[in-house]
């Protein structure tokens, strides 16, 4: 014949799971404003990307502006120098301007060379500015993703949540007040755990080896039994019987 369990106990088997739910349920919403802080700080770090990227582009353009306001003053220097061969009167004077014009000439050609260096890196510059846009877009699309599962998520929460409580004080009613008070102070006790299997003669929580009295006891779940080292009320899971072909009858 089977073992009636203590209704007492399998209600306390039942208000653990209940506390377990809540709790997990209560974690889930406590965490909220932390996993909506590091969402927007992933967002904040494209952003930044973003924005590094376009500052970096900027500053290449006005390394490009100032490189070519370089290029007008030599420019504007080799035409002076030019005007000025034409009205030389002697050889002294002719090789000395040649030579400033030809140091205008190099001047020129470097900073040319600068200037098409500039405009090759403003291009990657550029490829890079719309790359970051494009991941931040990414990263926006999944924050808000995942916001609105959050959201859709604490509602549900609450709404369980709301329903758990109810299930909770109706089954509390039901349970002998002294049982309860047990049950309470070793939950207040042991971080919301009051209810533990035993198995194999184990305490499945603390893991410590029951008395085999006691273990012999719990296996029986007629009484409110505490483990003696956690103290958490202990009950017993029997193993379903192996069912084998030769008990099928043809």
């Amino acid at each position: 014949m089977p073992i009636i369990m203590n209704a007492d106990l399998e209600r306390l088997i039942a208000l653990q799971k209940l506390d377990s739910t809540v709790h997990d349920a209560e974690r889930w919403l406590a965490a909220e404003p932390t996993r909506t802080s590091a969402l927007d700080a992933r967002l904040e770090t494209a952003r930044e990307q973003v924005a590094a990227a376009k500052q970096k582009l900027a500053d290449n353009q006005t390394a490009r502006r100032a490189v070519e306001k370089d290029v007008a003053v030599h420019q504007g220097r080799l035409s002076k120098f030019r005007e000025q061969a034409m009205a030389v009167k002697t050889n002294q004077e002719y090789h000395a301007i040649q030579h400033e014009m030809a140091f205008a000439q190099a001047e020129i050609k470097t900073i040319e060379d600068k200037i098409l260096e500039l405009m090759m890196e403003a291009d990657d510059l550029t490829a890079a500015v719309k790359k970051s846009e494009a991941a931040l877009a990414a990263e926006q699309k999944t924050v808000d993703a995942e916001k609105k599962s959050m959201a859709s998520e604490h509602v549900q929460l609450k709404a369980q949540l709301e329903q758990l409580h109810a299930e909770r004080t109706a089954l509390v009613a039901a349970i002998d007040h002294k049982v309860l008070a047990i049950f309470d102070l070793v939950s207040k006790r042991r971080n919301g755990l009051a209810v533990a299997e035993a198995r194999e003669g184990i305490c499945t929580i603390c893991h410590v080896r029951l008395r085999p009295q006691v273990f012999n006891t719990v296996r029986r779940n007629e009484e409110i039994i505490q483990c003696d080292t956690c103290q958490r009320i202990l009950y017993f899971v029997p193993q379903a019987a192996p069912t084998s072909a030769n008990n099928v009858h043809q």
